[in-house]
């Protein structure tokens, strides 16, 4: 089976999320900015288990995070950094600090929006 195939289709696809708990984190490698995208809404059903899949990626998700902040989705900023890097180890978090600089010091106008400025300070203290 090919793992693009184990791409949630809809909000409620717990069948994919759980057939995604199966493989390995080489198996699901290329489709980790697939999964990121159920993060844009930490509302939708799936959003948390997806959260809780991809977060033992660490370092391969750093680059996917920061294509996230060079987006206009102030609100996927938000849910990413308040659940996902907020749960990530020190030392990932500290290969972001350029970007929660970045955000800290001269935020775009969807991350303004999206007050996004207390958890990018409190994610630099934390780094």
């Amino acid at each position: 089976m090919d793992i693009r195939e184990l791409i949630p289709k809809h909000k409620q696809d717990y069948g994919r999320v759980e057939q995604l708990k199966t493989k390995t984190l080489e198996e699901m490698k290329p489709i980790l900015p697939d999964l990121l995208k159920w993060l844009q809404d930490m509302n939708w059903p799936i959003a948390q288990d997806i959260e809780n899949i991809v977060i033992n990626y660490q370092e391969d998700l750093l680059p996917h995070l920061k294509e996230i902040f060079n987006t206009n989705d102030g609100e996927w900023k938000y849910f990413i950094l308040h659940g996902l890097v907020s749960r990530l180890p020190k030392h990932i978090i500290k290969e972001l600090k350029p970007d929660l600089i970045r955000m800290k010091d001269f935020p775009t106008k969807d991350e303004i929006v999206s007050e996004i400025n207390d958890i990018v300070t409190e994610l630099l203290e934390k780094s």
